[in-house]
């Protein structure tokens, strides 16, 4: 950089010594020279050194702001290396909305040249069309689904998501021809404090498991929902704190989040079992009153650990829960532990379940203890046939479920079906189901579900 400098200003001062030369020179060719003549070569000679001047000041300025960008550049990791960033409230790839911080090279050439998110706004979102055929009914397309996702930046730290479910449905209970159904899943307003925290605030996807944030929708492989998702509550009205911190240089990390929100609360306001209502109470009493519809929020969180040993193949396993009043006097409480497990061999092997149990305290029965889970499995045949046409886009998946609800009643299914993948993003699904129940409301049932399924 220095002798770059010296070289440049030499170069100049050698400029100026020709011209000089150059004037020394032509004099004595001249049998005389007059005082305009000399005046005017001595006024170009002046503006010369002052073009000169000015051309080592700009070369000074480009060297400062070079070394201002290597300094830049030095602080960015080196490639290989992951940033720690904080976990979305739809984790990741797998789930819907979810929007890292802005890196370390964001906030190099921000500090440059502004910054480089701002007032950005884009939709992504799902759509479903489903038909059934049950045993003894003839089939039919009985849903329609358009599910929106809404997502405003407003800065390199505040985002806004908002997500719903319109959905067409066909003879309707009570009804005639169909009824359509719009639906807040989840309305939040992000705001990353650093790298590590991430504070969300709002009508809330709950962290009890997995699947609401990074299962439910388009990214769910079977046309259906696992039964022991009935058993907890999928969003709720509150505010949580959440995020990752990286462990080692490998990939590993711990990820967090502790949520309060208004939590279950009840149908008719009392404590009586069948009264439960998991995503009905948003602050506004059957009086019509702006009050919690129990006595006190609900308070919960998952902690999770995420380890991967080579290329696709990972393992995470994860517990979560939540405990508070429901019933509106305040004296009868609903608790619910989680456990979450997923894994994959390779990348056409995927395995993953949960498990949950509730424990709800009522008026009339005492504290019922419904509990269920789940385990799913998905095998890509590209694994065994990378090359072959058809083959080569389908995946197996089978799921078994087993539910009890507390009341007597024990209900088990077997799910076996696939997933043709027309593009990454449309999909054909298809599963036939064996359930049964026994206890004491006993039935048996089998059906068939298709589904076309599209994310954007």
């Amino acid at each position: 950089m220095a002798n770059h400098q010296r070289n440049y200003t030499g170069t100049c001062a050698t400029l100026a010594a020709a011209c000089m030369f150059g004037v020394s020179a032509y004099q004595p060719a001249k049998a005389a020279v007059s005082d305009e003549d000399f005046a005017a070569l001595k006024q170009a000679v002046e503006q010369l050194g002052k073009k000169v001047q000015t051309l080592e000041a700009t070369h000074e300025q480009d060297q400062a702001t070079i070394r201002k960008l290597k300094n830049r550049v030095a602080e960015i990791p080196a490639k290989g290396t992951v940033a720690p960033v904080a976990e979305g409230p739809k984790g990741g790839a797998e789930g819907k909305g979810s929007v890292p911080p802005a890196s370390r090279l964001d906030t190099a050439v921000s500090d440059i040249t502004g910054s480089l998110a701002t007032h950005n706004f884009s939709m992504i979102g799902d759509a479903e069309v489903q038909f059934v055929k049950s045993r003894g009914s003839r089939g039919g397309f009985v849903m329609a689904d358009f599910a929106p996702i809404f997502l405003y930046r407003a800065s390199d730290r505040v985002l806004f998501e908002a997500g719903f479910d319109f959905m067409l449905q066909n003879n309707a209970p009570n009804g005639g021809g169909y009824t359509t159904t719009v639906n807040l899943s989840f309305a939040t307003i992000d705001y990353t404090l650093n790298d590590y925290f991430t504070l969300v605030a709002g009508n809330m996807l709950l962290p009890l498991g997995t699947y609401s944030e990074r299962s439910a929708g388009w990214l769910n492989k079977l046309p259906d929902a696992p039964l022991m998702r009935n058993l907890v509550p999928g969003n709720g009205i509150g505010a949580q704190l959440r995020g990752s911190i990286p462990i080692g240089e490998k990939g590993a990390n711990f990820s967090y989040s502790a949520f309060v929100a208004n939590g279950p609360g009840s149908i008719d306001g009392s404590g009586r079992a069948g009264q439960l209502d998991l995503g009905g109470n948003v602050g506004i009493n059957l009086a019509g009153n702006a009050t919690n519809n129990h006595g006190g929020m609900g308070y919960g969180g998952r902690l999770a650990y995420f380890y991967p040993w080579k290329a696709n193949h990972d393992i995470e396993f994860g517990l979560s829960g939540m405990s508070g009043s429901w019933d509106n006097a305040g004296n009868r409480n609903y608790s619910a532990g989680v456990a979450d497990v997923a894994m994959h061999f390779g990348p056409s092997v995927e395995i993953k379940g949960e498990y949950a149990k509730t424990w709800v305290a009522t008026d009339d029965l005492g504290t019922i203890k419904p509990e269920g889970w789940y385990l799913q499995g998905g095998y890509k045949l590209s694994g065994i046939a990378p090359d072959t046409a058809f083959i080569k886009n389908l995946e197996l998946v089978g799921r078994y479920d087993w539910t009890r609800d507390g009341l007597g009643t024990r209900t088990n299914r077997t799910t076996a079906g696939f997933v043709y993948y027309l593009t990454n993003t449309l999909w054909l699904e298809g599963a036939y189901e064996w359930m049964h129940s026994s206890g004491a409301t006993p039935s048996t049932g089998n059906q068939v579900i298709f589904q076309i399924s599209y994310g954007f």
